[in-house]
């Protein structure tokens, strides 16, 4: 089953500074881009997981992936609303998150469908 994640990134310009897998994009469709392809793939988790010191302990749930995610970006002022469709789970969807943009985003809601 599909949940609909609403997230905002209230500073953008922040998030690209975030760390070594932050967000590359400049508006919100390559935001929206680039949080679709860090669901549907596993390069993201691959590239962090290997820079773990004990890569193979790490728990292959987070490795999680839906090929059929799609996420949806909007610009709105200063900020960046996304809304990721996808069935992977709420803890996943997050640690994605904090990979891409650090501490710079919102979980605003969370709705099935």
């Amino acid at each position: 089953m599909s949940t609909r994640y609403f997230i905002r990134l209230p500073a953008p310009e922040r998030t690209r500074a975030s760390g070594e897998h932050a967000f590359r994009s400049q508006g919100a469709d390559g935001f929206a881009e680039e949080l679709q392809e860090a669901l549907r793939g596993d390069a993201l988790f691959v590239r962090w997981r290997d820079a773990q010191e004990d890569p193979d302990g790490v728990d292959p749930a987070l490795g999680a992936t839906d090929p059929q995610a799609r996420v949806d970006g909007e610009q709105n002022d200063l900020h960046i609303d996304l809304v990721a469709h996808t069935s992977i789970p709420g803890s996943v969807l997050k640690h994605r998150l904090r990979l891409l943009a650090g501490g710079t985003w919102q979980l605003r809601d969370v709705r099935g469908g």
